[in-house]
């Protein structure tokens, strides 16, 4: 059956319904349930901290990978760190997929446990026993113990673990798949329990220098981005007598004091609430957007230029001398083409700003991050050019974007980018082509347009390849065959029903 867009009017409204499949299983599935044992369990003022931090959407939360991907990531990436995982066994394997996928050469420590260490509170003694074990100056600044969904649920209490052991200094944290809504917010739960860590260090006496230290202003950059960017960042702050600090997720722990003494902080990733919070705490004030394209980086100068006193004249000089730069790279490579983009990273309206500027039409932005203040100036610009955002967007909404708009080009999660191909459309996978280029200034300016022509030129071709495929089959149909296989769907509801029976017996006993 082909599928159906929705209207203008039904994309925003869609939700996402649990299916029979889903009911009962895994951390997205059993979120009630699990939501209910961890505030009987004592993790209640944690939820709701989460709650106010990372509110979800009408869908309950976006269908993402497991949210311990991107805080583990954070840790995994930063000098004389060590990380261990509490939870069951097969997410802690899932999860080490990070440390592969990313390079990180080092191992990931794993606490087990059973019915028993679960329910008498042996798994917190093993938990302590653990880090007393590797907590070794020689090695190691910091260690990050990180509860999982079933550990969370039951109570685990990492916050009675000793804050340092010889030196080495305990972090311990939740991150379960019910009360923290996406892997990239799951960045922001560690970076803002270090920052929080670091600032109370510096608030009790001297603290080790950053290796690097600039003789100017610093302005800290929150959230990951491409290497080239801050570099980029820097130059564009020097003609204020600014220079780009500390990148927050940082590398290693001593950067945590360089971003707290900063003039400013850059929300270059809106989404880092706790973050925020901790530089507030120590009197930073925060400028949300970046400087991307003509028009995002002038506005992104002012706001920086106001947050640091800095003169107006000084500003439109700055402005004056790169501005320029920017609408000539621009223009001399325009993007021509209907774009959809959506993703899970952060920086979706950042690159619907760059596409727009390179002459790109842009009907729908969706990203499974919430809205914040500080993507508010993002949020007006693109508004004020026609687009729709759709925050916490859903996997439906996306898709229905697509259908509705029929884009000549789709950015978007893998799943969206499969469906676009089916169609015949060129589609680009947002995290891997997209979020892997320069977006600030002058090199972020034309950075989009090589790839993004190339897909869209290379449709003829997508149209050729569906042709190719015709009549394969989808489905439960996939394949050639002599003969066209049945659906059984009142099998599948059967077997559906004794699975979600098992699970439920399974979690019963705290397998």
């Amino acid at each position: 059956m082909d599928y159906v867009a929705p209207t203008s009017r039904e994309l925003d409204r869609i939700e996402v319904e649990p299916t029979a499949a889903d009911s009962g299983s895994g951390c997205h599935a059993g979120a009630e349930r699990l939501h209910a044992e961890a505030t009987a369990a004592g993790k209640g003022e944690l939820l709701e901290g989460f709650a106010r931090d990372y509110p979800k959407g009408p869908h309950d939360q976006p269908q993402s990978m497991c949210p311990a991907f991107g805080s583990l990531r954070v840790g995994l990436r930063m000098r004389r760190t060590a990380t261990i995982l509490s939870g069951s066994a097969c997410c802690v394997y899932g999860l080490t997929f990070t440390s592969h996928f990313y390079g990180a050469k080092r191992s990931v420590g794993y606490v087990p446990f059973s019915s028993e260490t679960l329910v008498t509170g042996k798994l917190f003694e093993d938990i302590r026993d653990a880090v007393h074990e590797i907590a070794d100056p020689a090695l190691y600044d910091t260690i990050i113990v990180t509860n999982l969904c079933v550990p969370t649920a039951s109570g685990v209490p990492l916050q009675l673990l000793p804050k340092e052991i010889n030196g080495v200094r305990v972090v311990g944290i939740d991150v379960p798949g019910f009360g923290v809504p996406t892997h990239a917010e799951a960045k922001d739960v560690l970076a803002g329990a270090m920052l929080a860590f670091a600032r109370a260090e510096a608030a009790a006496g001297p603290v080790a220098l950053p290796r690097e230290r600039s003789d100017r202003p610093t302005i800290t950059l929150l959230g990951e981005m491409f290497p080239a960017d801050p570099v980029v960042i820097g130059q564009l702050l020097a003609p204020l007598g600014l220079a780009a600090g500390p990148v927050v997720p940082t590398r290693e722990w001593r950067e945590l004091y360089g971003a707290l003494d900063c003039a400013a902080v850059a929300a270059i990733h809106p989404f880092y609430t706790a973050s925020v919070r901790e530089f507030t705490a120590a009197g930073r004030s925060v400028v949300g957007s970046a400087p991307v394209g003509a028009d995002g980086t002038a506005a992104w100068l002012d706001a920086i230029g106001n947050a640091c006193g800095i003169a107006a004249d000084k500003v439109a000089a700055a402005k004056n001398a790169i501005l320029p730069a920017i609408r000539g790279a621009l223009a001399a490579m325009p993007i021509k083409g209907r774009v959809t983009v959506s993703g899970y990273e952060g920086s979706e309206l950042l690159v619907a700003r760059l596409l727009i500027e390179s002459g790109a039409h842009v009907p729908y932005v969706g990203t499974a991050c919430p809205r914040t203040q500080w993507s508010d100036p993002d949020r007006e610009w693109l508004e004020a050019h026609g687009v729709r955002i759709n925050y916490r967007a859903s996997l439906e909404q996306d898709l229905a974007a697509v259908e509705e708009y029929g884009p000549d080009l789709a950015i978007g999660t893998t799943p969206v980018v499969q469906h676009a191909k089916a169609k015949g459309m060129p589609a680009l996978y947002f995290t891997n082509l997209i979020s892997a280029r320069p977006l600030m200034g002058p090199a972020g300016a034309g950075s989009l347009a090589t790839v993004i022509n190339a897909a869209i030129a290379g449709k003829d071709r997508m149209a050729s390849m569906k042709s190719f495929f015709e009549g394969v089959g989808e489905g439960h149909t996939a394949g050639i065959h002599e003969e066209l296989p049945v659906d059984r769907p009142d099998f599948k509801a059967r077997y559906a029903a004794r699975r979600i029976a098992a699970a439920k017996a399974s979690e019963a006993i705290g397998s």
